[in-house]
């Protein structure tokens, strides 16, 4: 029996992409563990000991979900020195093998789930904490039916004689994009190349990109993923596209960013999410009969996604440069208002069919953790639906101008969320208090910098 035809540990759909990319038996693979920040890390190994992976798992240690930004070890979390750094085996996730279509050389890349220990998945892997909110609606037989949209600038890879980040060359005529022009085709024109090349490697990945547009600032883009009954598949499909955007603006000569405000006085870059709620049979439960009188699901998960929002500003909002994002006049909720066809509003009911009515949840920033993002608002949706809240009337006309303004700062996120119990009790006690202590760490490590504007401010005024 040659190897080709000996019994395999890899599930069937891993090995046919295993066995159709050519040069398989030289190729590489990248196992991949996303950790709380939505950051992939792990090991790279060489296709022939993919076997023994699918076997006997890889260990990695624990440490990794929880570290900061830098990639430091957040000994606060409890899973450092603590416990002597220890490793936990991180096992396949089934049907995830994808070839690596930007690499020079043949490869594929594995997204990897982190055990316990006791038999069971670590609780503050952030796979499992939407996988734990995902089993209450398993339970009451509900399925979540999610879309991602995520925002990003494509800048040029060297910084400008300011050192800040400035836009690509336009391909036509060599000059900086200086302009605003919102779902500009022009601007798809010029940026061809690198959305052709995002479109095909979404192709060779199974990604279900569906649209690209210019948004709001020069070099920004969006790009949509269909929906999929499978919310876990979904955020899959999200840290995959980001890795893979990156990684071809990188192959280009250029930096693709996530960060929700890379530049005073232009957009920031939001992470939005689209949910609708199938029952057993298939049915949505979002869909009313009329606009001005939605469905009691849709008003109760609105209300939840309401009452939750303090609780999880923190998985919306996890980074310093996060809360720069929060303007006015910007497309960004300053505020919990909910409305149809509304784009100042946090959850917007977008136009549509009865059978396409959905959420869009528009508070998160695009460098917020996917997994987390989804965990956040299903776990709001279904408390809503559970306690039947009212969110009060659909908001029309302009948001901004009909509620007070709620500005939101780190610190307050972070103590909220450490002190949510509606974060242990949907999330876990385990995952708040490692979370929460990393954004902690990551917090007074930031503050302890001096950055340039104290020297311009303060230096020679005091």
């Amino acid at each position: 029996m040659n190897r080709e035809s000996a019994p395999s540990a890899l599930p069937p759909e891993d090995l046919a992409t295993l066995r159709a990319l050519p040069g398989h038996d030289a190729a590489h693979v990248d196992l991949l563990l996303p950790d709380c920040n939505g950051l992939l890390r792990g090991k790279r190994v060489p296709a022939d000991a993919l076997e023994k992976v699918y076997a006997g798992g890889v260990c990695l240690p624990m440490s990794l979900v929880a570290a900061d930004i830098t990639g430091n070890t957040v000994e606060e979390t409890g899973l450092g020195y603590a416990i002597g750094d220890e490793d936990r085996i991180c096992r396949p996730v089934p049907g995830s093998l994808r070839p690596v279509p930007w690499s020079p050389r043949p490869a594929l890349q594995l997204l990897l789930a982190m055990e316990d220990g006791a038999g069971g998945w670590f609780e503050a892997h952030p796979r499992r904490v939407l996988e734990r909110v995902l089993e209450r609606y398993r339970a009451l037989g509900l399925v979540p039916v999610m879309a991602v949209e995520l925002e990003f600038y494509l800048f040029d890879r060297l910084p400008g004689a300011d050192g800040r980040p400035q836009p690509t060359l336009n391909a036509s005529d060599g000059a900086r994009n200086a302009s605003t022009q919102v779902y500009s085709i022009d601007d798809l024109d010029e940026n061809a190349g690198f959305i052709d090349a995002v479109a095909r490697a979404c192709r060779a990945q199974g990604i279900p990109a569906d649209t690209a547009v210019a948004e709001y600032a020069p070099g920004q883009f969006e790009i949509n993923l269909k929906h999929r009954a499978d919310a876990l598949a979904a955020c899959d499909d999200a840290v995959l596209l980001k890795r893979a955007i990156k990684a071809i603006a990188q192959q280009q000569g250029a930096l693709a960013s996530f960060m929700a405000k890379p530049l005073a006085g232009q957009a920031g870059s939001g992470l939005h999410l689209h949910v609708s709620l199938l029952d057993g049979g298939g049915r949505n439960l979002f869909a009313g009969d009329r606009t001005d009188a939605p469905a009691d699901a849709l008003r109760h998960a609105v209300g939840g996604l309401q009452a939750s929002a303090r609780d999880n500003l923190l998985l919306f909002a996890p980074h310093a440069n996060s809360y720069r994002r929060f303007v006015a006049n910007a497309f960004v909720p300053l505020n919990d208002s909910w409305g149809h066809n509304n784009r100042t509003v946090a959850m917007r009911i977008p136009h549509g069919g009865a059978a396409d009515t959905r959420i869009e949840h528009r508070i998160a920033g695009a460098d917020a953790n996917p997994y987390l993002v989804a965990a956040a608002v299903l776990a709001g949706m279904l408390d809503g639906i559970e306690q039947q809240l009212d969110p009060g009337p659909p908001t029309t006309g302009n948001a901004y101008e009909q509620y007070p303004v709620q500005t939101p700062y780190w610190r307050d996120a972070i103590d909220d969320f450490l002190g949510s119990g509606f974060a242990a009790r949907w999330y876990g006690e385990s995952f708040r208090h490692i979370y929460g202590q990393q954004k902690l760490k990551e917090m007074r490590d930031f503050h302890a910098l001096v950055p340039d504007l104290d020297y311009a401010w303060y230096l020679r005024t005091v």
